[in-house]
Formats: C-alpha cells, sequence, structure tokens
C-alpha cells in the first residue's frame, strides 16, 4: 500500500533524498530534469505571450506590403478569436487523452500557423493563417499550466511564480522592442518564422524528457457542446472588438451578436448538464474557491489589459515618451508584479497560506487604478511610475495565485479543464476591459477635443482619437495641448472605471476558504476542496 501511494506521488515530491529507495543523487537528477521539463513549459509560454505583441510592432510594416489596410484588425481578430474559442476545448482534450499529447499537437499548429503566416502573399492569407496560428495558441498556456498542475504539488507550485510572472514582464516589455528590431533588420516575415526554432527546441525538450501517463477515454468529445461554447465566445469577442468601433454599441449588428453569443452560452450551460462528457464540467463550479477565482481573473485581466493599453498611450501623448521604447515604460509595474509574485510564491510554498494574498492585491489594485485616475497634464513620469507600481504589486499578489488555488478546488481528472477556465475567464476579461474601457476612452478624448479646440479637435479626432507620435507632432500648438488635456481626461475616466470593477476582487477574496494545499497536510482525497491523487508521472534523467 505505502508503494503504491509514493508512485501515486508527483515527481517534484519524489525527488528528495531516499524518495522510493533511490539515493539522493537519483533524486538530484530527477530535480534537475523537471528543471529542463520547466524551462521548456516557460519557452512555450513566452510563444504564446509574445506574438501579438511582436506582430502589432510589425503591422504598419506588413500593410505596406501585403496591402489590405481595411482588413487590418482582422489580423488580431482571427488569432484571438481562435486562441478563445480553443482554449477550453484543448484543456477537456488533455483530461481526456493524454496532457502531453494535446500540448504537443497544440504547440505544432502553432508552428505550423507561424510558418504559412510568413508565408503569406495577401491579407487574405494572412488572417485565415492567424487563424490557424490562434487555434494552436489556445493550448499552449492551459498546456503549461495543466502540466505544471500535474508535475508540482501546490504546495510546492508557489516557487516557480516568480518565473512565469519573470516571462511575462518580458514578454509585454520586450515584445515591442524584439517586434521592431526583428521588423526593421530581418523584414516582418521573421516576426512570424522567429517562432519556429523556439518552438523546435520546446518540443524536443517535452519529447524526451517529459513523461506523463497515457490516457484513453472511451467516451466521443462533446461536439455539440463545443460547437456552442464556440459560438458563444466568438460572438462576445466580436462584440467588444466591433463595438464603438466597426459598429456603434446600439448597432442591429452588435444587436444581433449579443443575442447570438446569449443564446448560445445558454444553450451550452443547459447541455453540459445532459452530456455525458462535458467539455466544461459545471460541477467544478461547486467549488466556492473555483467560482471565486474565475471571478477575480476576469476582473484581473479586466484590469491588467487595460492598464496596458492607456498607460504608454498616456506617457507618448502628455509626458512625451519615445513610442519606440514603449515597453519599458510599463517597467515598474511589470517589475513590482514580479517581486510581489515572487514572494508571494515563497510565502506560499513555506507556509501552505494564501488566503492574504488576494486579499492584499485586490485592496493594492483598487488604490493603484485609483491613483492612476487622478494623472493630469502635470503629472511627473516619477509619480506615474510610482502609482503604477502600486498597481503591480497588487497584480503580483494575484496573477499566479489564482491559477494556484483554482487546480488546487478541483480533482486532478478536472486539471486541464480548470486550468482552461481560468485561463477563459482571464481572456475574457481582458477582451471586455479593452473594449469598455477604451470605448468610453475615446469618447471621452472626442468630447474633450472638440470643447478645448472646436471644430479643429473634432476634424482632428473624427478618424481616430488615438493619435501617433507622428501624427502628434504635425498638430498646431494649440492644437496638441488640448490633446494632450483630452488624452488627460480619457485615462482619468477609463482607471476609475477599472478601480470601480476592482472593488469586485476585493470583496470576492474575503470569501475565498483557505483549503491546505497539496503536500502541506491536506485532506484525504475526495474531502472538501480536495484533489485526488495524482497519477505516477515519471521524468526521464538527462543524459
Amino acid at each position: 500500500m505505502a508503494d503504491k501511494t509514493k508512485a501515486a506521488e508527483p515527481a517534484a515530491e519524489q525527488a528528495g533524498p531516499g524518495a522510493d529507495g533511490q539515493p539522493a543523487a537519483e533524486g538530484g537528477k530527477r530535480q534537475r530534469s523537471v528543471r529542463v521539463v520547466l524551462l521548456a513549459l516557460m519557452l512555450t509560454m513566452m510563444l504564446a505571450m509574445l506574438d501579438n505583441m511582436i506582430v502589432g510592432t510589425a503591422m504598419p510594416t506588413i500593410v505596406g506590403d501585403l496591402g489590405g489596410l481595411e482588413h487590418l484588425s482582422w489580423v488580431v481578430t482571427a488569432y484571438t478569436l481562435a486562441t478563445a474559442a480553443s482554449t477550453p476545448i484543448w484543456g477537456k482534450l488533455g483530461d481526456m487523452y493524454g496532457r502531453k499529447g494535446a500540448f504537443m499537437t497544440s504547440i505544432v499548429i502553432f508552428l505550423i500557423g507561424s510558418a504559412l503566416s510568413g508565408m503569406a502573399q495577401n491579407m487574405g492569407e494572412l488572417i485565415g493563417f492567424r487563424a490557424i496560428q490562434g487555434l494552436g495558441a489556445g493550448g499552449l498556456m492551459v498546456g503549461v499550466m495543466a502540466i505544471i498542475g500535474d508535475l508540482i504539488p501546490p504546495r510546492e507550485r508557489g516557487k516557480y511564480q516568480g518565473m512565469m510572472a519573470g516571462i511575462m514582464a518580458l514578454a509585454m516589455i520586450g515584445g515591442p522592442l524584439i517586434g521592431g528590431t526583428i521588423t526593421d533588420n530581418w523584414g516582418w516575415r521573421w516576426s512570424f518564422y522567429i517562432n519556429l526554432p523556439l518552438g523546435a527546441v520546446a518540443l524536443a525538450a517535452i519529447s524526451i524528457v517529459l513523461h506523463l501517463p497515457k490516457k484513453r477515454s472511451e467516451t466521443r468529445i462533446d461536439y455539440l457542446g463545443a460547437a456552442l461554447l464556440t459560438v458563444g465566445i466568438t460572438s462576445i469577442v466580436l462584440v467588444t472588438t466591433w463595438g464603438g468601433t466597426e459598429y456603434a454599441w446600439s448597432s442591429a449588428r452588435i444587436m444581433e451578436l449579443i443575442g447570438l453569443g446569449v443564446a448560445a452560452l445558454v444553450g451550452f450551460v443547459f447541455w453540459q448538464t445532459k452530456a455525458a462528457e462535458p467539455i466544461v464540467p459545471l460541477h467544478i463550479f461547486r467549488s466556492r474557491n473555483f467560482t471565486l477565482m474565475s471571478i477575480i481573473g476576469f476582473v484581473t485581466g479586466f484590469a491588467m489589459f487595460g492598464a496596458t493599453l492607456f498607460l504608454p498611450l498616456y506617457q507618448q501623448a502628455v509626458q512625451g515618451a519615445s513610442a519606440t521604447n514603449s515597453g519599458l515604460l510599463l517597467l515598474p509595474m511589470l517589475g513590482a508584479m514580479l517581486v510581489t509574485s515572487m514572494v508571494a510564491g515563497r510565502v506560499t510554498t513555506a507556509t501552505g497560506r494564501y488566503k492574504i494574498f488576494p486579499v492584499i492585491g485586490g485592496v493594492l489594485m483598487v488604490i493603484g487604478l485609483y491613483l492612476l485616475s487622478t494623472m493630469d497634464t502635470d503629472t511627473t513620469r516619477f509619480m506615474s511610475g510610482v502609482y503604477m507600481a502600486v498597481l503591480g504589486l497588487g497584480m503580483g499578489c494575484l496573477m499566479q495565485v489564482t491559477m494556484l488555488v483554482a487546480q488546487n478546488s478541483v480533482e486532478m481528472k478536472d486539471m486541464g479543464v480548470a486550468s482552461s477556465s481560468t485561463t477563459l475567464f482571464r481572456t475574457l476579461g481582458s477582451s471586455f476591459g479593452v473594449a469598455v474601457m477604451g470605448a468610453l476612452f475615446n469618447s471621452r478624448v472626442k468630447d474633450v477635443m472638440a470643447e478645448k479646440a472646436g471644430a479643429l479637435g473634432s476634424k482632428i479626432t473624427e478618424q481616430s482619437p488615438q493619435l501617433d507620435a507622428a501624427s502628434l507632432a504635425k498638430l498646431p500648438a494649440v492644437a496638441r495641448e488640448a490633446y494632450q488635456h483630452a488624452v488627460s481626461a480619457g485615462t482619468h475616466t477609463a482607471f476609475l472605471l477599472g478601480a470601480s470593477v476592482a472593488v469586485v476582487v476585493m470583496i470576492s477574496s474575503v470569501f475565498v476558504k483557505e483549503v491546505a494545499l497539496k503536500g502541506a497536510g491536506a485532506p484525504k482525497p475526495g474531502a472538501d476542496g480536495a484533489p485526488d491523487e495524482a497519477p505516477p508521472i515519471h521524468i526521464a534523467e538527462p543524459v
């Protein structure tokens, strides 16, 4: 009986001196192998996070080469739609047929999409190939989180939060810089081709070193549930993408999409109660912690991606910063997020306690967003950096803890679904955040420009209320000053909304129930909030 129990423990728990009768040296080799797998997982995670930022920087060059300016937004929208729609399906496939196979398949599809995108000869081809790339991308983040959930017990997982936060910070800071460098020196096609060698390294490492238990489910995939969920998510993303830009919020097209999305999601929820193997088993939402983490993840995505969109815009338009270094402008926020995430991870690993972090994170997020809403044309870069750091401290308390608690709240057989659902809620939150905060920002900018610069102000913002540095420099002094006031007013409105929404995080975190993490005297499998025992996981020894 004791041998079976040891066999069921995750590899990270077996790696101690003398575990399973192995000498300490064997345990050390296994620990190094786990690090190799984690390095490959982090590389894959970086691929997923870097892509849109690198491609976004290359967009002007792509349009200049391929034409099709009127379809420009679809290059990003097609990728985002495919990613969001496929995310929960990849999680379920991993649960049913094995995590490793599903993850490697998603990497291969992502790399095929990247190669095809780099070879695109017109905008239509690029949009189609970006959709293929997005289908693969939907499984990257989910695969990383679910495999880490299988490989490392929750008690030990906190150690690696800093690594994941560091990858996120590196992607946000380095994405625009890398994209600009690649486009200027190698051409825009290499903004896609760069994924190929990195992805190949990750595939090789995972294939050789990681050996997860193989699964084979006799139950068929819930195709109807997948179709309903895809239609619902697609409608939501299109509403948030097109609303207030392509179509007025009250237009018939937006109303139709809202109606279709609501009908599809209601139908999806109903069908999940009937399906033999549902895409998203509704029983996972019976866990209070999982439901709360889904809500917190949604709001965190709402606030974070809104902040990363409007902060560089404010600093470029109002504080005169260079657009080339736009990623570096977020360093105070991302640096604070990295430090806090590392501290939270170490404390969680040492104590097994985690509730304090979402509580503190919610408070700091509200304070940080409110402080950012007070910025005006006289705010110094130092003060705006302090405000960003406060928000980053709050984000650092929340970003990885939400996934940790969500995974700790479900059984091992639902690890993929839990990871994909949490990722999906954060993705949808970011979509809503960018759309709603962007609509308020644009409306406020137009109003203030009309008020301060009259007919000239209205004409300037008629095509787009967001001007680049070159366009801003060409404006008359009066119009430029009016635009700076308008951007300050727009960011005030957007961040004030963000602070109001972030109150939900603060309230939700109070109701989180602190269930012992596995590896920290966790309750027996099947107890309230306790995950089932992990299946045996084998890590190949390094050569």
